[in-house]
């Protein structure tokens, strides 16, 4: 890890806000893996984004309006952010994401398939519609077309952009992740 992990007592005035801002957005959204340490220093992408409060606070406030605003199911999305977290190698958010899924039910054999940048065999059309997005958009270039077309077609306009910008919000957590060394913490 690069960057130290911040314990509250040791927050500045300036990510003191920040930090009780994004407590209380993971207490509601964030809760299916370990986001802290015992003394309340937060993990994963947080503290990297405490360092840098102006920053942090602006990604802090899109990654609020992805979840405030989503209208793809659940597994849709979580389908997308592990395709993105697999082509990132992105350890915490594999981790993180991979709890969720299996949170939700996600069946173990999936999220195996997944997590190897692979795409399993039995995804629903929706599913199957994400995964292709977020492969093709995380390998760079322009969506082609078609690709495009059939997600517009599948999760109407609104769900199409949030599709993408969900796997763009995604790419910065895991590039984040990987320049800053973030480290997965114990499995319970």
């Amino acid at each position: 890890m690069r960057l130290p992990l911040i314990a509250p007592a040791d927050l500045s005035p300036e990510q003191k806000p920040l930090y009780d801002d994004m407590r209380q957005g993971i207490a509601g959204h964030f809760n299916a893996f370990k986001v802290e340490r015992e003394d309340g220093a937060l993990m994963g992408p947080w503290n990297p984004w405490l360092h840098e409060p102006a920053i942090g606070k602006a990604i802090w406030d899109f990654t609020l309006a992805m979840t405030a605003n989503a209208v793809l199911p659940d597994n849709v999305r979580q389908i997308a952010i592990l395709v993105v977290g697999a082509r990132y190698d992105a350890a915490y958010e594999i981790y993180a994401h991979i709890a969720v899924a299996e949170r939700d039910g996600m069946p173990a054999e999936r999220l195996a398939t997944l997590v190897a940048d692979l795409k399993p065999n039995d995804l629903a059309k929706d599913e199957s519609v994400a995964f292709d997005v977020a492969y093709a958009l995380s390998r760079g270039g322009v969506l082609p077309e078609p690709l495009y077309a059939l997600a517009v077609k599948t999760f109407g306009q609104h769900g199409a952009n949030e599709l993408i910008y969900l796997v763009g919000l995604y790419a910065l957590v895991s590039v984040t992740l990987n320049g800053f060394n973030v480290p997965v913490p114990e499995r319970e």
